[in-house]
């Protein structure tokens, strides 16, 4: 291959990382903005105490966000995401407070169950051929019935176990944080020096320079408040291996290639199928996790758990985060960004004490940009190939 060919193709890998960056670029800058902004307005804003409150408020909603980016990808849809959790967190709370099982029992029978919901759904969209949108709004009924019929008529139960409660009240050492960053960006950098001739160098540089940079931060603000919250490394560890998984596994570039064009890729041989159900059965059980996080953190389970309000934050926090409406792109790191970004806004209102109706405004206006930016890298990337 001659030198020409070879920057050109260079060129090529760069302008179409640089496109497919472009939301996710657009929700980390816009998160920039949204801190510098809401410090000027209150200076407590960015204070130790208060960014290490405003990730705990954000794991549960980061962590039913993932679910929903691992269905965009397939090109579906999941309505139920919020009421999966919710209902996983009552089957929880019952087990814990009124059969007096141990905590990580109760939790696994959580995730169980949140796996077996979404099983349903994939079945349903795939055995009888339904459309997702109708499959998982009639799964968003069904489970918020199922949470009542669970909690019965008490309505609420409350959550006192310590096993329950470690998991968002527990703080690790900062230390930790600054020897995990150092070690996954180490990692990160030897995974690209080996194979350096098939990747684009300047991404994974990025990249490399993101995680390390973010570490960083991340282990000197914790480090001055109570220290790294437990919830926050479960919910970063459920990430990072749900990225090695779509990244680096073939059932990962089989769910990616469905969301792109589910007939060309059942005509390359993919189990369209069985992709599709397994993953709305992994979307299930990552939104059991995020109801069992957040039954943690508020330390009960009632009606108003896994609401509607919480399915359609997640949607916004993974469309924000620059997870692709259109299927076929995105990575599942877009909910922690989209999540960040809702969580802010929440907390920063807060603490200039406006009423929730501006949060509403606020997070839709964020929204539509966010869409807009996604519509626009899906047109520069067809133009591109046109």
């Amino acid at each position: 291959m001659s030198a020409g060919v070879e920057d050109g193709t260079r060129r090529g890998r760069l302008a179409r990382w640089s496109i497919d960056a472009l939301p996710g670029i657009g929700a980390a800058a816009g998160l920039v903005v949204l801190w510098t902004g809401l410090q000027l307005l209150n200076g407590r804003f960015l204070s130790a105490v208060n960014l290490t409150n405003l990730t705990l408020q954000s794991v549960a909603l980061g962590t039913v966000a993932v679910a929903v980016v691992l269905v965009l990808l397939i090109g579906e849809i999941d309505l139920s995401v919020g009421a999966v959790g919710g209902f996983a967190a009552a089957v929880m709370a019952v087990l814990v407070v009124r059969t007096g099982l141990p905590a990580p029992v109760a939790v696994a029978a959580a995730l169980a169950t949140g796996a077996g919901a979404g099983l349903v759904h994939g079945i349903g969209v795939t055995a009888l051929a339904l459309p997702s949108l109708v499959v998982t709004l009639a799964g968003l009924l069904m489970w918020r019935g199922g949470l009542f019929l669970v909690l019965g008529d008490a309505g609420s139960l409350n959550l006192a176990d310590p096993g329950i409660a470690a998991l968002t009240s527990t703080f690790l050492p900062s230390w930790i944080g600054v020897v995990g960053g150092s070690a996954v960006a180490a990692a990160t950098t030897a995974a690209w020096w080996l194979t350096r001739r098939r990747h684009e160098p300047a991404g994974r540089l990025v990249r490399i320079a993101l995680v390390a940079a973010a570490a960083a931060a991340a282990a000197a603000v914790y480090g001055r408040d109570r220290g790294i919250p437990l919830a926050v490394v479960i919910f970063l560890g459920v990430v990072a291996l749900l990225d090695v998984v779509l990244k680096r596994s073939a059932f990962g570039r089989h769910a990616v290639a469905i969301g792109s064009d589910a007939r060309v890729a059942e005509r390359a041989g993919i189990e369209v199928r069985r992709v599709r159900i397994v993953t709305f059965a992994l979307a299930g059980t990552v939104s059991a996790a995020g109801g069992v996080l957040g039954a943690s953190r508020l330390l009960a389970v009632n009606q108003s758990s896994g609401s509607v309000d919480l399915t359609l934050t997640a949607f916004a926090a993974a469309a924000i985060g620059g997870a692709s409406l259109y299927g076929g792109r995105g990575s599942v790191w877009s909910a922690l960004t989209g999540a960040l970004v809702l969580g802010s806004l929440d907390n920063g209102l807060d603490l200039l004490g406006l009423s929730p109706g501006h949060r509403f405004l606020t997070t839709g206006t964020v929204l539509v940009l966010a869409v807009g930016l996604d519509t626009a890298a899906r047109r520069l990337r067809d133009r591109r190939t046109a």
